[in-house]
This record gives C-alpha cells, sequence and structure tokens, in this order.
C-alpha cells in the first residue's frame, strides 16, 4: 500500500490535466496563482447553495440533533476521503475536490423523501434529479459574477456533477451527455468521487444511527464488516467500552474499504494502463473500484442500512413529514406564481413546464427550516 511519505507529486499519465481542460463556456482568462480546477473548488465553496447545505438533511432532519451529519458535514467527509485517494493515485487532487464539494448541490430539502417528492410533483415536466439540479445551479442559478450567469466551471468539473442521467436528459446536454448515450465513463477523479460518496454515506449514517439509538451494536454484529473490524478493536483495546468500541470499529471500517480502493484501483490501471485521460473516457466499465470481497461486504452494509434504518417507523415518519412539506409547497406555488421571487419568475408564454421548473428551483434551493418557515407561514397544510 501507498504510504503518506511516498505521495508522488506528478500526476499520472491517466489524471486530468490542469493544462488540458476543455475550458469554460465563457472564456476567461487563466489565473496567476490557482489552477483552473483549484479556482473552480473555489468559486463552489463561495456560493450560496453550498452554505445552505449547512441546513439540509442527510438523514437525520437537520437541527435535531447537533451532531448528526447534514449535507455540508457529508460533502466535507466525501471529499476528506476522495483526496486522500486521488493523492495516492496520482490523480487530479483539486478536480477530485471540486467534483466533492459540488456533487450534493441539488439536493433539495429533507434529504431523498425531499427528492423523491419533488420528482413525483415534476412527473409531468420531465421529473427531478439532483445531480442535474447541481448542473443547472453552477450553469446558470448561481448568480455571483457580473460576466456570466452561474459559477462558469470548467467542463471537466461539471462532467463529474452529473453521477446519473437518462438518456432522454442527456441528448439535451450536447457533449457533456454524450456519455450517457455511449455508455461511456467519465474521468478517473469523477468515477473516485462517486465512490468516496458511497463510502461516506454509508459508514457515517452508521455512526448517526447508532448516535440515534435507532442502531443497536448488537444487530450491527450481523454486518460481517462490522463485525471484523469492531472483533479487532476489542483485540487491540480490551478494556474499552461498548460505544467506544463501536467508534473504533467504524473508523477501522473506512480505513479498510478506503485502502481497497485505492490498491484496488491502483491494480486495474495498471492492467489497463489507459494512455491518457480521454482514453479512460472510452471505456465502457469503470476503473475505480473495490475488490470482489470487500465490494460484497460494503454492499451488505447498504442493504442493512436500507433495511434496519432507512425503512425504520422513526425514520419513514420524519420522511413522510418531510415530502408533505414539499408537496404543500410546489402546489402552493404553482397556484400562485406571482409569489415566487423575481429572479425566478418564469416567462409566462413557455407555459406550465416552465412555471414548474421554477417553482422546482426555488423549492430545492430551500434549506429544511426555511421550507417549514414557508409552510407556517403560508398556512399550508403538510
Amino acid at each position: 500500500m501507498t504510504t503518506a511519505a511516498a505521495w508522488p507529486v506528478r500526476l499520472a499519465a491517466w489524471a486530468v490535466r490542469d493544462e488540458r481542460t476543455r475550458g469554460r463556456v465563457h472564456a476567461e482568462p487563466g489565473h496567476p496563482y490557482r489552477s483552473p480546477f483549484q479556482r473552480d473548488r473555489d468559486r463552489i465553496i463561495h456560493c450560496r447553495a453550498f452554505r445552505r447545505l449547512m441546513h439540509k438533511t442527510q438523514v437525520f432532519v437537520a437541527g435535531e440533533g447537533d451532531h448528526f451529519r447534514t449535507r455540508l458535514t457529508h460533502t466535507m467527509e466525501v471529499a476528506q476521503i476522495a483526496r486522500t485517494a486521488a493523492a495516492c493515485l496520482r490523480l487530479n487532487q483539486d478536480l477530485t475536490e471540486a467534483i466533492c464539494l459540488g456533487h450534493d448541490l441539488g439536493h433539495p430539502p429533507f434529504g431523498h423523501a425531499g427528492q423523491t417528492a419533488l420528482n413525483r410533483c415534476m412527473t409531468d415536466h420531465g421529473g427531478f434529479e439532483h445531480n442535474l439540479q447541481a448542473l443547472r445551479i453552477v450553469d446558470a442559478l448561481e448568480h455571483r459574477y457580473a460576466g456570466f450567469p452561474g459559477l462558469n466551471l470548467c467542463w471537466e468539473t461539471r462532467e463529474g456533477l452529473l453521477k446519473r442521467c437518462s438518456r432522454r436528459q442527456a441528448r439535451a446536454l450536447g457533449d457533456l451527455g454524450e456519455r450517457f448515450i455511449r455508455r461511456r465513463q467519465p474521468s478517473l477523479e469523477a468515477q473516485l468521487a462517486n465512490v468516496a460518496d458511497e463510502i461516506a454515506y454509508n459508514h457515517h449514517d452508521l455512526d448517526d444511527g447508532l448516535r440515534s439509538g435507532l442502531l443497536e451494536p448488537g444487530e450491527l454484529m450481523e454486518v460481517r464488516l462490522f463485525r471484523e473490524s469492531r472483533d479487532e478493536a476489542a483485540g487491540r483495546f480490551p478494556a474499552a467500552d461498548g460505544g467506544s468500541l463501536a467508534s473504533e470499529a467504524i473508523r477501522g471500517m473506512i480505513d479498510r474499504v478506503v485502502s481497497d480502493l485505492i490498491e484496488t484501483t491502483g491494480a486495474n490501471l495498471k492492467e489497463a494502463m489507459p494512455e491518457d485521460a480521454d482514453a479512460v473516457r472510452s471505456r465502457s466499465m469503470p476503473l475505480v473500484g473495490l475488490s470482489d470481497p470487500v465490494d460484497k461486504r460494503h454492499r451488505e452494509l447498504a442493504r442493512f442500512l436500507t433495511e434496519r434504518l432507512y425503512h425504520h417507523p422513526r425514520m419513514q415518519q420524519e420522511y413522510a413529514r418531510g415530502g408533505a412539506v414539499v408537496d404543500a409547497l410546489f402546489n402552493h406555488y404553482m397556484n400562485h406564481p406571482d409569489q415566487l421571487p423575481g429572479r425566478l419568475s418564469p416567462d409566462r408564454e413557455r407555459g406550465a413546464g416552465a412555471l414548474a421548473r421554477a417553482v422546482a428551483d426555488y423549492i430545492a434551493g430551500m434549506t429544511d427550516r426555511y421550507a417549514g418557515r414557508r409552510c407556517r407561514a403560508l398556512a399550508l397544510d403538510s
């Protein structure tokens, strides 16, 4: 395994290189001190949508407890995992970090319950998908710069924000959507951000589930990845209490999975030896991933969380409440478009589709607490 002391400075041939970026939609001069992807990272960090992640649900409703993850802390954990792996694999760390920091910008309030509700509301108008919404935010909805709409990010960063996209939707995205039509892969940096996202939420949802009391350490022994890590921790710290052992177990799980990600991806790259980043994109299967044994254990963890945490009656009640708020707000603004903020007011001549998209943009940008306040202020039945 590559150690921190041995991290190479030079990028691998298959990494995305700063000087070979496909550029921005609106041409800008280069910066004397920052690379294109460093500027992308900084623009994301300074945008309003990024700050709003602080008050958006990850799993537990934002504000329910001071120590549960929010979309913002989840995003930071994803970036930390991915940047570590990118350094070891000689990938572009700045691009990897920018993708990670922007990957959840499009998430509506109330987590996946909010997305499900908003997608249902938008059924007749193209649906709603948070990855596409993130692209809308960075391309058009953010208003920070005088010279162009959105954040005007590099093509490679925008590519990485699109984890999922239907072929129908891809046709409207030009060259950015081509890989979904041809069933090809994004850059290694984008692939790495995707896997880091899964690793982060599986493990921190497990940690939050334990903290909430909805999961008990005893039942986690059914999960082989946890059981193996906890047994190892118990051997190292025989006098530790159950809470400390659970924390050590989760810490060990993350280390094991991330180490496997680095080692397996490194072996895949050594075997494939892609000539450059475009050769990576021409492939039909990803090169970033876990070994079969660890992937199997990781999927087992994901299934456990789905059955025991996400489908827990208490969580289902929270999801139902959040979804009801989104439904009520959507219906209200569709019936009262004059109450939308001026910058989101749609062109009336473009019809119901344009109005629905403007309403979705407004609701998707709301934090949990703002959505709740709007519902109460409008006296909506949610």
